[in-house]
Formats: structure tokens, C-alpha cells, sequence
């Protein structure tokens, strides 16, 4: 009964988790995504080192280990792309060079 308890807790938690987190991203303006970005990837870089000093320590279950192992994977994957995206987006803003020529051909 406990455990049934805890997660239909934990579940609501989750869910009411990500609709929050989606009501909150979906009000941001365009201009702030690049910034905010770059704020989760460094967030992002912190679950990623907790995941691995867990792993690390010995009293882990087998299960425990390969779902950290998993987690640790896509948290890698989103920190990498994260970075990928904001670096993209900053090219945008940069000035392109100028022709020498002064005309197209």
C-alpha cells in the first residue's frame, strides 16, 4: 500500500513537472532562447558529473548502474547538441565580411 502511495506521488510530481516546464518555455520570447540555452547546458553539466560520482560509488545495484549509464548518455547527448544549437545561433548574429569586389559576378 505504501509503495503505491509513493508512486502515484511520484508520478504526479513528474507530470505536473513537465507542464509546468512547458507553460514556463512556451512563454519565452525568441530573443531569450539562446541565453537559456546556454544556462541549462552549464545545469546540465552538473547532473552529468553527479551522475558519474554516483556511478562510481560501490553500493549500486546492477539496475541502478545501467539506468545511471543511460541517464548519464542522454545527458551527454543533450548537453552536446545544446551546445551545437547555441553555437549555430550565434553565427547568425555575426557580421559577414564584406566583398572586395564590390560586386556579384
Amino acid at each position: 500500500m505504501i509503495l503505491a502511495s509513493t508512486l502515484t506521488t511520484n508520478l504526479a510530481i513528474l507530470v505536473l513537472a513537465g507542464f509546468i516546464g512547458f507553460v514556463v518555455i512556451s512563454k519565452v520570447p525568441n530573443t531569450l532562447h539562446t541565453p537559456l540555452m546556454s544556462g541549462t547546458n552549464a545545469i546540465h553539466g552538473i547532473v552529468l558529473l553527479g551522475g558519474l560520482l554516483i556511478v562510481g560509488l560501490s553500493g549500486n545495484g546492477t539496475f541502478n548502474k545501467i539506468i545511471l549509464v543511460v541517464a548519464i548518455a542522454f545527458g551527454t547527448i543533450n548537453v552536446v547538441g545544446g551546445f551545437l544549437v547555441t553555437d549555430r545561433m550565434l553565427e547568425m548574429f555575426k557580421s559577414k565580411p564584406k566583398d572586395k569586389e564590390g560586386g556579384s559576378s
